[in-house]
């Protein structure tokens, strides 16, 4: 399934290639020189002396073949996007205009000879099957379409609003969002172009980085006419969504790092996370559920600090507030990800919304305890109780717990099983290129919907990815050039993605589910029967 691969540099200059010629070959010994006639020497000295100044006058160009100046001169490398050039010489001030290698690239401030990405091979692979979700996320406007009223509509909440026109980038910032979260997210954006010059249609949508979804479907009429732009919602982009609400969920920022407590980007770290699974087999870890967060910022998370280990109780949890700012001062030592798979269970519980700690939990080959949620995310539909992880009651938590962790130390395999799949899913369906893909389907089935043509604000400002990691310090920086994609344009199309769900596929999902849930609920009402009979 794993896609893309790491390109082998081509030559980028004539010059090289007849330098290294000229290399193997015109410098060899050559007796015959010793027989030439003096004007047939002083021939040859003069063709050497043409050559050599036609070969460093191309070796200088050559050196200068991403600088937006010496761009006409310059043919765009099939398969390949300039490496970024942060030289202090280049203004930041606008982007390097052979940054999208495009065919549909019409910059006129220096003239670019036509060098069309090549056509991607067509994809081998089919999109995983939470794509299916996209359709759903847009249905509240499949008959109506979305108009430009309708966007705008959307900028009461939104952090910025996010332009792309022929394959080029322009962002309005509206206002500041919670640390690096739009910058991370505009990486991400970028990222995706770099993937896919050129594939990516026009769109004009408003992005909210803020965590809980606000577009309420009860405010909009379930199934507006067609063409009825007025009582539609508003299309707004979002982390996470609710089964109350329309907003369209989006990946989010940490897929490419979270500075502020140095997570790394998501495909380097998933790397170190299932290397560090190895490290202590299942049976061999802690027996308890294990977790560790932030409890300030939700009264469930507080709720679940009583499942702590007491004198009086032991409820078979390990429960840890992470003081953030100390853990800064100590330099994130014990705060690594990739060395917290130490434990056979461990619990995912909400935070003021859904929470980005769920891939990481769910990828320790752990079994994951998940708290009753009541927000989903991009990929986490695709999740199922007792496959994939052990689900938990959210009005009885402790309890909830013990009777997990018992049974998982009396049920060993099964146990293993359900962590093993859990993390499977995660490593093998959550992959970056698959994240990619997902935000290009989402894309181009929402511009599909817009009910006019995209054009570029006049407040907007061009993005790229100079622009953002040339003026970044410390971890942004250094988490950006990580994340960067570097093997682009990819030669692999996007998966397919699979037809919408039909009615009698999505009853049966739910019913699988709730199914699921109810007997896990039936086993602990049973276990605690048991258990207060015990007691008397």
């Amino acid at each position: 399934m794993v896609r893309p691969h790491i390109l082998k540099m081509r030559e980028t200059s004539e010059g090289a290639r007849l330098y290294r010629h000229f290399t193997d070959t015109n410098w060899r010994p050559l007796p015959a020189i010793k027989t030439l006639g003096r004007s047939s020497l002083a021939v040859f000295f003069f063709m050497v002396l043409c050559v050599g100044a036609f070969v460093s006058t191309r070796l200088l160009d050559s050196t200068v073949t991403a600088h937006p100046t010496r761009l006409s001169h310059q043919k765009i490398i099939e398969n390949e996007i300039p490496p970024l050039n942060c030289s202090l010489r280049t203004p930041m001030a606008s982007c390097p205009a052979n940054y999208y290698p495009s065919s549909k690239l019409t910059r006129t401030r220096t003239r670019i000879q036509d060098s069309p990405s090549p056509t991607p091979t067509q994809s081998s692979s089919k999109c995983p099957d939470y794509f299916r979700w996209i359709y759903d996320d847009l249905w509240a406007w499949r008959e109506s379409g979305i108009s430009r009223e309708m966007v705008m509509s959307a900028r009461r909440t939104a952090n910025f609003r996010l332009v792309i026109v022929n394959g080029i980038a322009y962002y309005h910032n509206y206002r500041k969002s919670f640390q690096s979260r739009d910058t991370f997210t505009l990486w991400g954006i970028l990222q995706l172009l770099r993937r896919y010059p050129g594939k990516v249609p026009d769109l004009d949508l408003m992005f909210d980085t803020v965590d809980w979804p606000v577009i309420k479907k009860q405010s909009y009429v379930p199934d507006p006419r067609p063409n009825d732009t007025t009582t539609a919602p508003p299309p707004l982009f979002r982390y996470c969504g609710d089964e109350a609400t329309w907003d369209i969920v989006f990946p989010d920022w940490s897929f490419w790092g979270w500075p502020e407590i140095n997570i790394k980007p998501w495909e380097g770290l998933s790397k170190e996370l299932k290397e560090g699974n190895v490290k202590i087999k299942w049976v061999d870890r802690e027996p308890y559920a294990y977790w560790k967060g932030n409890p300030a910022v939700a009264a469930t998370r507080k709720d679940l600090l009583k499942c702590n280990v007491s004198e009086k109780q032991d409820w078979g949890a390990r429960v840890y507030a992470q003081d953030w700012i100390q853990e800064q001062k100590q330099g994130y030592q014990q705060s690594n990800l990739a060395d917290q798979c130490i434990h056979r269970y461990k619990i995912y519980i909400e935070g003021s919304a859904w929470s980005v700690s769920e891939k990481y939990i769910l990828a320790c080959d752990s079994l994951t305890l998940l708290v009753k949620p009541h927000y989903y995310d991009f990929y986490t539909r695709g999740l199922m109780p007792m496959k994939h992880y052990w689900p938990i009651r959210d009005d009885d938590k402790c309890k909830s717990i013990k009777h997990a962790v018992d049974w998982g130390n009396n049920h060993h395999q099964q146990a293993k099983e359900i962590g093993m799949a859990g993390s499977k899913y995660i490593q093998e369906e959550l992959k970056m290129e698959y994240v990619y893909d997902y935000m290009f389907h989402l894309l181009s089935e929402y511009a599909k919907l817009l009910k006019y043509k995209s054009t570029v604000p006049p407040e907007a400002v061009e993005l790229c990815s100079e622009k953002m990691v040339c003026g970044a310090n410390g971890l942004e920086k250094q988490f950006m050039m990580e994340s960067l994609v570097k093997a682009a344009p990819s030669t692999t199309a996007p998966c397919t993605m699979p037809p919408p769900f039909d009615p009698a596929t999505l009853n049966a999902i739910v019913d699988t589910r709730e199914s699921s849930i109810k007997q896990v609920d039936s086993w602990e009402k049973q276990y605690w029967h048991h258990q207060n009979n015990l007691n008397i």
